[in-house]
């Protein structure tokens, strides 16, 4: 398949642009996908956008200062970040830490990292967590002699065990 910009050379490179739910595919060489994406990071490129966000809303401070403030293991300067959109190593979200965590709270809605567990894993292991809480007050109310509140702990464990027993049963069938 030849390219679809200069016809000439062989296409490598396959993209696909979706613009007002048109959905056109481009089919081109190396070089003019090179000219393509030069020309798409002019009028939109993740770097600006991630800039534009992380300046959004705070003051805007001198280059010499953001340049100035740079990684210790690798010597990446947020300047640098800004100006590419990517950080140079794994220590530099420490090293920008105060800059970065804003605009991590701004994309991901937290600026900590709290990963995904599989719905089914999550509950059992919120069961277990649970009954693992549920015995250390137990623990703790029979050394203050609660014996009321113990009973009821003591109870409320063994329910949680017999459910998960059956589960578990349901779950070697």
């Amino acid at each position: 398949m030849l390219c679809d910009i200069c016809g000439k050379s062989e296409a490598t490179v396959h993209l696909t642009e979706i613009i007002n739910d048109k959905v056109s595919n481009l089919h081109l060489c190396e070089e003019c996908a090179r000219e393509k994406g030069q020309e798409m990071e002019e009028h939109f490129g993740l770097s600006d956008l991630l800039a534009g966000l992380a300046d959004f809303g705070t003051t805007v401070e001198p280059e010499a200062t953001l340049e100035a403030l740079k990684c210790n293991s690798c010597g990446f300067s947020y300047l640098d970040f800004k100006k590419i959109g990517r950080l140079g190593c794994g220590d530099c979200y420490d090293s920008f830490k105060n800059k970065i965590a804003p605009l991590l709270k701004r994309i991901h809605g937290a600026d900590k990292h709290v990963g995904k567990v599989p719905l089914m894993v999550g509950k059992t292991v919120k069961d277990t967590k649970d009954l693992h809480d549920l015995k250390m007050k137990l623990d703790k109310t029979i050394q203050l002699e609660e014996f009321e509140e113990a009973a009821r702990l003591r109870d409320k464990i063994r329910e949680l065990e017999k459910k998960d027993k059956k589960g578990n049963d349901k779950g070697n069938k």
